[in-house]
């Protein structure tokens, strides 16, 4: 077995200083393999291992939860979207898709003051708003006045509108103010495009454009105009009964199948720019 030497040489610094016993003596078995040893850390210097996604804990507070008797409280209805043309007999709102996917054209039988306000509307809901008509100076201080500075209703003369180029992202909405015998348009109705068409009365070339339009708004009209509103979309007199007494801001909005009454109330915004609710220009 082989003797500890001095750790230190004679003479040196360390002289006179207690001799050092190495961490290791040579046996008769050793394989000349120094081992190493490594004393166990305490708990407290571990390292901690951390699932990535997770810092520090948030307060501690009661989850949200709720019975499924009150989830009727926190519900909230979600309809259609479009334009908010009124509140229907039951007080609900009344909601007209004006942009569609697909071709749609509309019939007002009624008075200048509820097509802008459909106009009005539709350009709020970010549409293009061109308008073909034959009495401009009707049409152009909502023109100015609509967009807050911004060009968003377009006035045409009759006959003279190009191709407004919708898109999804781009709708367009046509009013045709043209009289009681509109000619027959240059644009028409095409995906994300609608047609409005706006027809004082019911007159002898109305019922050819009550017939090919998807829907049909009808303000008052005389008793002689209901026969033909009849004859041409098969209201029933239950409806008809009520269409010479309505009020100014009343229409009956149809379809083939499903017939409404739909109030319409201006906004202050409205009645300050168009005036209050009229059926007669």
């Amino acid at each position: 077995m082989s003797h500890p030497a001095s750790t230190m040489p004679p003479g040196g610094p360390g002289q006179g200083a207690p001799a050092r016993t190495p961490a290791h003596v040579a046996s008769p078995t050793d394989t000349g393999m120094i081992p190493i040893i490594r004393p166990p850390q305490p708990p407290q210097q571990q390292r901690r291992i951390v699932s990535p996604g997770f810092g520090l804990r948030g307060p501690r507070r009661n989850r949200h939860v709720v019975t499924a008797e009150e989830l009727a409280a926190i519900s909230m209805p979600i309809g259609d979207d479009g334009v908010l043309i009124g509140a229907d007999q039951d007080g609900q709102p009344a909601v007209l898709g004006l942009s569609r996917p697909t071709a749609f054209d509309i019939a007002l039988v009624g008075g200048l003051w509820l097509a802008q306000v459909l106009a009005l509307r539709a350009a709020a809901t970010g549409a293009r708003v061109g308008v073909e008509t034959g009495r401009p100076q009707a049409w152009q201080q909502l023109a100015q006045a609509a967009g807050g500075g911004q060009q968003c209703v377009t006035v045409y003369p009759v006959g003279r509108v190009p191709a407004q180029g919708p898109s999804v992202s781009s709708p367009v909405v046509l009013f045709r103010d043209c009289g009681i015998r509109p000619p027959r348009g240059r644009v028409t109705s095409v995906p994300w495009q609608a047609v409005v068409t706006v027809l004082p009365f019911v007159s002898e070339h109305a019922p050819r454009w009550l017939a090919q339009a998807h829907l049909v708004g009808i303000q008052r009209i005389s008793p002689y105009e209901t026969e033909v509103v009849r004859d041409t979309l098969g209201v029933s007199n239950e409806h008809l009964q009520h269409l010479p007494n309505l009020h100014d801001g009343v229409a009956l909005w149809c379809t083939r199948k499903h017939h409404k009454f739909v109030m319409t109330e201006p906004t202050d915004a409205e009645t300050g720019l168009l005036g209050a609710a009229r059926r007669m220009d």
